[in-house]
């Protein structure tokens, strides 16, 4: 008994040092990425205006002279914000009503297949989705609203059902970590279960719907292979919903194979830009989520 009652705090001792050495790996990648984008991408703001580059509308990339090319980066920034909230507008809603259903109105034998089946969703490799979007999307927008096919409407509608996952698990995460005590105390004083689940529990998950709803944010205005292959690639002003468009990652997956110099500073830069991005929107939800819990 002596023996087990010594070896357990050597075994806590070991797993805090396991969870130790694991956020410091993390902190470590993070930081290095951050010093990496940050001192390749900086020099280039030092040979440009960042205002014209940040605000300018012509991209204009020189192979042969990467010093003449021009880099202004504001149609993939605004490509960039319109896929995106195109993504959430779609999917959000859609997202978040399928993890309340599956947390409180899916029937019991159905809801392990259905959670296993949105998993297996959130495992799909982004170019089977950019497949099934020229395939299925492009034509049934381009027979529907005309144009091409190849749009920002595509691009959000595909980048919708790719958040679909994140927001449904996390939702429903968020839903069955909520105490009983509010579904039964709402219930007893003669609410009905849909008004039971839609103004009590979900204030109360407020805050990890939040974090679902924000993630799937991250991962949309991160997406590179499937929105490549169906928002048309134009580097110019959007100029509709119908018309093409090129984002902040597809410009750099499409050029940094064969960029050199100053080119490649300039995705580097526009790099850094998409990383400040991501930063800010993580800023504002953790202000955000502060306020409401204070």
């Amino acid at each position: 008994m002596l023996g087990l009652k010594k070896l357990k705090p050597d075994k806590e001792k070991l797993m805090r040092f396991v969870f130790l050495f694991s956020a410091c790996v993390c902190i470590l990648a993070v930081a290095l990425i951050c010093i990496f984008l940050f001192g390749s991408g900086l020099p280039f703001f030092g040979k440009v205006n960042v205002w014209e580059f940040l605000t300018g509308t012509k991209w204009s990339p020189d192979t042969f002279d990467a010093s003449n090319g021009v880099y202004q980066i504001l149609p993939m920034i605004i490509g960039s914000l319109y896929v995106t909230a195109g993504a959430v507008v779609i999917g959000a809603p859609i997202g978040i009503l399928s993890g309340v259903w599956l947390a409180r109105f899916c029937p019991k034998p159905l809801l392990r297949p259905i959670k296993s089946a949105v998993a297996l969703m959130a495992g799909v490799p982004s170019v089977v989705y950019g497949f099934f979007g020229i395939t299925t999307l492009v034509p049934l927008i381009r027979n529907t609203f005309g144009g091409n096919g190849f749009s920002i409407l595509t691009a959000s509608v595909l980048l919708a059902m790719m958040i679909l996952p994140t927001i449904i698990q996390l939702t429903h995460s968020a839903l069955m970590a909520v105490p009983d005590s509010y579904f039964e105390g709402s219930l007893a004083l003669g609410a009905t279960k849909e008004r039971t689940v839609f103004r009590a529990e979900l204030r109360a998950a407020k805050s990890g719907i939040l974090a679902a709803v924000v993630l799937g944010i991250g991962r949309a205005i991160g997406e590179t292979m499937a929105v490549v292959m169906v928002a048309g690639n134009q580097p110019r002003m959007p100029k509709g919903l119908l018309k093409g468009i090129r984002t902040l990652t597809s410009n750099i997956v499409m050029e940094m194979g064969y960029a050199a110099d100053m080119h490649r500073e300039a995705l580097i830069a526009t790099g850094v830009v998409l990383f400040v991005f991501i930063l800010l929107i993580n800023l504002c939800f953790s202000a955000l989520n502060r306020r409401q819990t204070q």
